[in-house]
């Protein structure tokens, strides 16, 4: 991608209404949500509804289940209890490739075999769209051509990608999910182990596909300041259940995040965005005068 500097929007995008060409808009939502790995409940009664062509942010301490909601989303988790539906139509009856034309989702940490080029791994992102009687064509090409192009992976196409660095890895990865071409597309911590100017870099490419092409977009963030700037919508859990969800000016306040994370904080004006601003507090910090928000 270019190494100039791209600023998140001050204020959420409007609806999009998808001009002709663009994805059109998608329910994704979960009601009565029970997710366990064995004995041990992650998820309990956990109802959200996924905004429609907006940028939601998942957040909340380790281990409370953000994760797994994501893999519940994606199929990738059977619910003990309750649904997910997508369109009104539960994920678990939609075949999976009609579902992977629809929905995508990127991992925590995934892994390309041994040798595998950029644009190789690209390509398998087009697979759902491909049977027995119509394999690579024209549109396949075209996707690829635009994904790599969208990403800034074209001139590195022809790499290995285990040789790449951290940064430019997560883009190929990204550059597989844009080619995908699904109306939601889901992300696991897309900027996991990268430096500050590439969380940036990725953070304003979630932003084009969601502006540009009205892609529904899910993605779970530690950093509070960057679910602030570059989401519309915030999704707060607190050992799997919902403590708050809205805009990131209603939802991140000193309260919240010292329930949900246990962190004394005050809340300002993001000087550049004008979203809320998390400044965490210290054993060490003197108490300070309240935030901007309570």
């Amino acid at each position: 991608m270019s190494e100039k500097s791209v600023t998140a929007p001050a204020a959420p995008a409007p609806p999009a209404t998808g001009p002709t060409g663009q994805h059109p808009s998608t329910g994704l939502r979960a009601d009565g949500l029970r997710l366990a790995y064995e004995d041990r409940v992650v998820v309990d009664g956990l109802d959200v509804s996924l905004p429609t062509g907006r940028i939601t942010a998942i957040v909340g301490a380790n281990a409370c289940g953000k994760s797994t909601l994501l893999r519940a989303l994606a199929r990738l988790l059977t619910p003990r209890a309750g649904t997910v539906t997508l369109d009104g139509r539960s994920v678990h009856s939609i075949p999976p490739r009609e579902l992977a034309r629809s929905l995508g989702i990127l991992p925590q940490t995934p892994v390309a075999p041994e040798g595998l080029t950029v644009i190789d791994l690209v390509g398998r992102g087009r697979s759902p769209h491909q049977t027995w009687w119509r394999q690579w064509s024209p549109a396949d090409e075209r996707a690829v051509r635009e994904a790599l192009h969208a990403t800034g992976m074209t001139e590195l196409a022809d790499r290995p990608v285990d040789e790449l660095s951290g940064g430019q890895r997560q883009r190929a990865w990204i550059a597989m999910a844009v080619a995908q071409e699904t109306p939601v597309l889901l992300l696991d911590e897309p900027t996991t182990y990268l430096d500050l100017a590439h969380q940036v870099d990725v953070l304003d490419l979630v932003t084009d596909l969601n502006r540009t092409e009205n892609r529904t977009v899910v993605m779970v963030l530690h950093d509070l300041n960057q679910a602030c700037r570059y989401a519309d919508h915030i999704i707060a859990l607190k050992s799997g259940r919902l403590v708050a969800e809205g805009r990131p000016a209603d939802v991140i306040t000193e309260s919240l995040v010292a329930e949900v994370f246990g962190l004394r904080c005050t809340i300002a004006a993001d000087p550049v965005s004008g979203t809320p601003m998390v400044i965490p507090l210290s054993r060490h910090t003197p108490p300070a005068r309240s935030g901007v928000r309570d």
